[in-house]
């Protein structure tokens, strides 16, 4: 080859070097560059998911306000299974790595009341027939088991109560885990359905295990009508939701034996609405009624509220027969307005006046609710 051959095949191979080292360089920055998009897209704050089902190269996941989405999964995330929890990049929900220190446990203790009470028997009045079958069902197993053992039956996992609002359910269900000395956890069946839209069943999957945890415990469900009550037809997501919550809540009552030491009472004031399956044999068989007090249990009721009180003198039991048809925290509220009675008259004892001008407050506060519910 030439000279002049030789010195044009070095310059081409000087000119490629060149442009194959501009390419590197502009290689090399396109890395850099998508490098620090990707450490972008890894830093807080990320959102935090759950994975509902997984295909072969997707995943349907679901965001914090219940809202589901399709998305694509990279070869880093072969792995992934329904249940997991994962984070994602919040604009175009790109997951980014399973969240592996994520607990699976849903944080019931924050949705729900948790006390130790201190509530006495002796505390309710005019309720002597209701408090007596209580002992029998609930305190009974859990404070002597050996004794059902002993005789080869099984007593009921737990009780419901029905009846009309402010007649007592809660106080009988509050005295018997005192008496028991078990933790009283508190559920509002008509919060979880309002609040808890796609997390209903896990609540309660939870509440249960948490109540196993705290043992001996009381399970109370307040309107319990809201998660049980009777549907003919499921059609929209919010009555599925409601169904999926009821059908664990029957799972988790099927799920442990009746003389553990774990019991549930339920409460509603519409029985005639609920679910027969809830009160099967098995289930919350044994239903107690709370009704009005009588004439002997309004007496009851009004020593109970009293006997801190400073009274004149005053004839109970003469007093007791002007609160007939009312009921015991309608008594506990005469007896309350009583005393706010004395103390705006700036009066150190109660006088009947002060009784008095309490019943027809309360009394009127009742006929004016009556009739917001009928009229609007």
């Amino acid at each position: 080859m030439s000279e002049n051959g030789l010195e044009k095949e070095a310059y081409v191979y000087a000119s490629n070097a060149h442009r194959l080292e501009a390419e590197n360089k502009i290689l090399k920055d396109t890395v850099t560059q998508l490098k620090g998009q990707l450490d972008s897209l890894r830093e807080n704050p990320l959102m935090v998911c759950e994975v509902k089902e997984v295909f072969k190269e997707d995943a349907v996941i679901k965001v914090p306000n219940g809202n589901e989405f399709l998305v694509n999964l990279h070869d880093g995330l072969k792995g992934l299974k329904a249940g997991d929890t994962v984070l994602v990049e919040q604009r175009n929900l790109n997951i980014i790595r399973k969240h592996v220190t994520a607990s699976k446990k849903f944080d019931v203790e924050k949705y729900v009341i948790i006390e130790k009470p201190d509530l006495s028997w002796k505390d309710i009045g005019g309720l002597k027939e209701q408090i007596e079958q209580v002992k029998e069902v609930i305190e009974l197993p859990l404070t002597r088991p050996e004794l059902f053992k002993k005789v080869g039956i099984t007593p009921p996992k737990g009780i419901l109560l029905y009846g009309e609002p402010g007649t007592g359910k809660t106080l009988l269900a509050k005295a018997v885990a005192s008496s028991t000395d078990s933790t009283f956890i508190q559920l509002v069946g008509s919060e979880l359905v309002q609040k808890f839209i796609g997390e209903g069943a896990k609540l309660v999957k939870d509440l249960f295990q948490l109540a196993r945890e705290k043992a001996p415990t009381i399970i109370f469900i307040d309107e319990m009508d809201a998660i049980a009550a009777n549907r003919i037809e499921v059609g929209t997501s919010g009555e599925r939701e409601v169904q999926r919550t009821f059908m664990q809540l029957l799972a988790e009552i099927d799920g442990f034996d009746p003389l553990d030491n774990v019991k549930i009472i339920g409460c509603t004031n519409r029985k005639d609405i609920l679910d027969a399956a809830i009160t099967r044999p098995g289930r919350l068989d044994r239903l107690i009624e709370v009704g009005l007090p009588d004439k002997e249990g309004v007496l009851e009721i009004l020593k109970v509220h009293t006997k801190k009180m400073p009274l004149l003198k005053i004839d109970l039991e003469k007093l007791s027969k002007k609160l007939i048809g009312l009921s015991g925290a309608e008594i506990k509220s005469v007896c309350t307005e009583a005393g706010y009675y004395t103390i705006r008259e700036n009066k150190s004892k109660i006088s009947l006046e002060a009784f008095h001008h309490a019943i027809e407050k309360v009394k009127n506060e009742e006929l004016d609710k009556a009739h917001e519910i009928m009229f609007g």
